[in-house]
């Protein structure tokens, strides 16, 4: 139904803004415990978590609902069946009024914007991370602190790289098999490998860094 598929719209804008938002934060938790280890506790102590936390959850809620909103005030001309399993965007579109796209095709312009000054942000923190850990004496030092890093920076790579791709692909590459495969990797793996992300060694780099 229609009122179906705008609840999907926004439930999946939501979770993933949300979702790029916490691996944003994870990044600057790594960075913390790695370069500033003994401002650990006051930087990311347990309030300024809870607002970092809220402060996704909120972002997350307004970017979806500015895309859903904007999104079902266009007109459909070609029918209403989709070639995916979930309502998605990419797919609304197509059945769109070429005209009537522009809003939509800029709104989500500034979406890769916010996503590359996110990836700007990452790049810098690790940049400082593994100088920091370069200059870690011992050898078991160092891999432990590369290995609470390598899944942060696995999933990341995976969320960016697949939901940059499925919303800005050229449209003569799309296929059904592909928007599937692509709708996948963004949508369910990342936040699946959360858990893995967040406990991973955590507490074993805490105590050798304190």
């Amino acid at each position: 139904s229609y009122t179906g598929c705008a609840a999907q719209v926004f439930l999946i804008f939501f979770f993933l803004a949300t979702e790029l938002s916490l691996l944003t934060i994870m990044c600057y938790d790594r960075y913390v415990s790695i370069c500033k280890p003994l401002h650990y506790g006051t930087l990311l102590g347990s309030r300024a978590c809870a607002h970092m936390a809220a402060a996704a959850w909120a972002s997350g809620f307004l970017y979806s609902l500015l895309h859903t909103a904007n999104t079902f005030s266009l007109p459909l001309c070609h029918g209403n069946a989709l070639g995916q399993f979930f309502c998605e965007i990419p797919q609304i579109l197509k059945l769109s009024c070429s005209k009537s796209q522009v809003r939509e095709v800029g709104l989500l312009a500034v979406s890769a914007c916010l996503v590359f000054g996110c990836f700007v942000f990452i790049v810098f923190s690790y940049v400082q991370i593994f100088r920091a850990v370069l200059r870690i004496p011992s050898e078991q030092g160092r891999h432990k602190a590369f290995s609470t890093c390598l899944p942060h920076l696995g999933v990341l790579s995976l969320f960016i790289s697949t939901a940059t791709f499925a919303y800005l692909k050229p449209p003569n590459i799309s296929s059904p098999s592909l928007d599937l495969a692509l709708s996948v990797l963004y949508s369910v793996v990342p936040p699946a490998l959360n858990p893995l992300i967040y406990s991973l060694r955590n507490q074993e780099l805490k105590s050798w860094l304190h």
